[in-house]
């Protein structure tokens, strides 16, 4: 029997001569064409930005991913601080004073749309608590946040944001990764894959989750995505520690040093049989930071140490139990930030299957009450925390940045007591390294109802926070299925106007 008879017919046709010049030309041509997009830099290996720029993708040694790695540019801020309030703060009710709506106050006049994202709507409503001027500057802060209210002079507020979304789990991805979707990075994520971290004795990023819980998105809020497992968010906060900090009762010090001299012993000599392999190399160096946060974890945890003063100032005592709680969460961030951790994300709110103004800020009904009870947990200890920061000259370094995924109407729901969801204008404040402070930067339009002077997306957000990290949004980026994935995939604008 002849080879051929064992061939496909495809496999035949190959060996025809006719079929054979005329593949072989086309090849030849495939590799002409090649050649001449190469000298063109055009080809993928040459890859550049949606905006043609060269890539910048760090230089990460996989024995030690947390190693320090300098900026993109100078600047200031060399960590952040993002508190996330979860649940959609009404601006309308805080930061975003509209006198508008008290002289509205009961009517609905036109342009009101008839339904919104939960049904239909009710009329204009004035805010729920008195504004009154803060600071020198006389920004008008509502009743609300008293204690924020008193620091306006050091804030740069963005009031003109607006978002693609008005549902809470898209609307805290798109926040908080750049895309409505999961399965994409993190900003925290970013920052440390860009920078690493100058403490090697802590997590590069932590994510301390409110009491409550996660919120709605989950741990996707702090996730690598696509980027190496070891830039995650490492989750834990005042209360719940992470798992497995403490020796075993049944094993002694001496055993357990043995143990780990002999682990360190085998993962070496498994490396330097695989030199190459960059995953074995990332779990060896997250082991071995798991080791070392079984001293260094405890001892930040550690809040004995603080004085009856710091204790008092974040309201740790006098409050509800969930105040009591989320101020310890305060002060574990600022021990984060003293310690040198690059990236620490403080959630305030939770629930994954909806909060309704009672779990986080989502208040669909009874907004004088719910807001008053978030307001109550967040307000004292979230403006301590900015005060001990400030005061310990953490500022210089570190950029402060209070965000919500979107706003709120400036009109009742149907039921008369709540507001809906509002993805057209909303407000988040920055403050510390690198920012304008007492600023306010856009304006929504005069019922707070749409973004009016200078728009800002959440693209520009997040490329203005990159920028204050010293990072090129359109350069930093990391390629994933054949493409330069970035932060802010191919939009965003720096808001260069709110920049110190």
């Amino acid at each position: 029997m002849s080879q051929a008879e064992n061939l496909s017919p495809q496999g035949r046709r190959l060996l025809d001569r006719r079929s054979f010049l005329g593949t072989a030309g086309l090849s030849t041509a495939g590799l002409a064409l090649a050649s001449l997009l190469d000298a063109d830099g055009l080809l993928a290996s040459n890859v550049g930005t949606a905006g043609s720029k060269t890539p910048i993708r760090p230089e990460i040694d996989p024995n030690n991913p947390y190693l320090p790695r300098p900026q993109h540019f100078d600047a200031p801020a060399k960590q952040v601080l993002v508190i996330f309030c979860p649940g959609a703060v009404s601006h309308v009710d805080t930061f975003d004073y509209k006198p508008a709506l008290t002289k509205l106050h009961g009517q609905k006049p036109p342009g009101i749309p008839a339904v919104t994202f939960e049904g239909p709507t009710g009329n204009i409503a004035k805010p729920f608590w008195d504004f009154k001027p803060r600071g020198e500057s006389g920004k008008m802060v509502s009743d609300l946040l008293p204690h924020l209210g008193e620091q306006v002079d050091d804030f740069c507020f963005l009031h003109s944001l607006s978002t693609d979304t008005s549902a809470h789990p898209q609307g805290e991805n798109f926040m908080n990764t750049g895309f409505t979707m999961e399965g994409f990075p993190s900003f925290g994520s970013w920052v440390t894959y860009a920078l690493g971290t100058e403490n090697q004795e802590l997590p590069a990023f932590v994510a301390i989750n409110d009491p409550r819980g996660l919120a709605r998105s989950g741990k996707n809020n702090f996730g690598n995505g696509f980027l190496p497992a070891a830039f995650q968010g490492t989750d834990f906060n005042a209360k719940n520690p992470p798992n497995n900090l403490h020796r075993p009762r049944d094993l002694s010090a001496l055993e357990d040093r043995a143990t780990v001299d002999l682990l360190q012993r085998l993962n070496a000599g498994h490396l330097e049989r695989y030199p190459g392999d960059a995953n074995l190399a990332g779990r060896i160096a997250s082991y071995e930071l798991a080791g070392k946060m079984q001293t260094s974890v405890p001892d930040v945890m550690d809040l004995s140490g603080e004085t009856a003063a710091t204790l008092k100032a974040y309201g740790v005592e006098g409050g509800s139990e969930l105040r009591g709680e989320y101020a310890k969460n305060c002060i574990l961030a600022r021990r984060l930030i003293e310690k040198g951790v690059r990236v620490v994300q403080l959630f305030n709110g939770s629930d994954p299957a909806g909060g309704n103004g009672i779990t986080n800020w989502d208040s669909h009904s009874n907004i004088a009450e719910t807001h008053a009870m978030q307001a109550e947990i967040m307000d004292q200890p979230t403006a301590a925390l900015i005060a001990d920061l400030k005061q310990r000259g953490l500022l210089e370094n570190t950029l402060v940045v209070w965000a919500t995924e979107f706003g709120r109407m400036p009109f009742l729901q149907s039921n008369g007591s709540g507001r809906d969801h509002n993805p057209d204008a909303f407000t988040c404040f920055l403050t510390g390294a690198g920012v304008k402070r007492g600023f306010s930067y856009g304006e929504s339009d005069e019922f707070g109802f749409k973004a009016a002077v200078n728009p800002t997306t959440v693209y520009d957000f997040n490329a203005s926070l990159l920028h204050l990290m010293g990072l090129d949004h359109e350069r930093l980026t990391y390629y994933h299925n054949g493409l330069e994935r970035r932060l802010t995939n191919v939009h965003g604008h720096v808001v260069k106007d709110i920049l110190a």
